[in-house]
């Protein structure tokens, strides 16, 4: 019996530049489908870059039809209004594949260079190289496309497709047991 294929979209929040990345999963074996970032216009009110955001991705989603999708959490840094922004971006990345009941999951940026690189303090190159080796084929649009394409990846190797984890927390809620 041969593994079913999994389309899998990785996400990279950004207000300017949202990236994304599409791959398929074998088994163990991943292929490039494709990727680039969606471009929101800095002289637009930020309800209208958001929209835009939403627009782009939603067209992606439906071009490529993923199957799971995975975002890759914010970190708080110094500047709020900054970061709420990117919070804002990042909860449309969240909300185009759960619209179309396409399951998210969500990952720190620490782990997604763990799981691409080998080590959560990898630099931005580091990432892009490993992106690449894994995916030989695919020509990465841009940094926002690769860091979604590692996203992706991430998604890949630490996925819960078979719902087994979901299943779990729902029964140790039923029973009240704290997970």
């Amino acid at each position: 019996m041969s593994a079913a294929t999994r389309r899998l979209i990785g996400l990279d929040p950004g207000l300017r530049f949202t990236g994304w990345g599409v791959i398929d999963m074998r088994g163990s074996k991943l292929t490039h489908i494709a990727n680039g970032a969606v471009r929101s216009d800095a002289a637009l009110s930020l309800a209208e870059r958001l929209l835009q955001l939403d627009e782009g991705l939603d067209a992606v989603v439906a071009e490529h039809r993923p199957d799971f999708a995975a975002v890759e959490q914010t970190f708080v840094n110094r500047d709020g209004a900054a970061t709420l922004k990117l919070g804002q971006a990042r909860a449309v990345c969240l909300l185009v594949p759960a619209r179309r009941r396409i399951g998210v999951s969500e990952y720190a940026p620490n782990f997604i260079k763990r799981s691409v690189t080998g080590s959560g303090h990898a630099d931005k190159k580091q990432v892009q190289s490993m992106v690449q080796m894994l995916l030989p084929t695919a020509e990465i649009a841009n940094e926002h496309a690769a860091d979604a394409l590692a996203v992706a990846i991430t998604l890949a190797h630490a996925g819960d497709f078979g719902g087994k984890m979901q299943d779990a927390i729902a029964r140790a809620e039923q029973k009240g047991t704290v997970i």
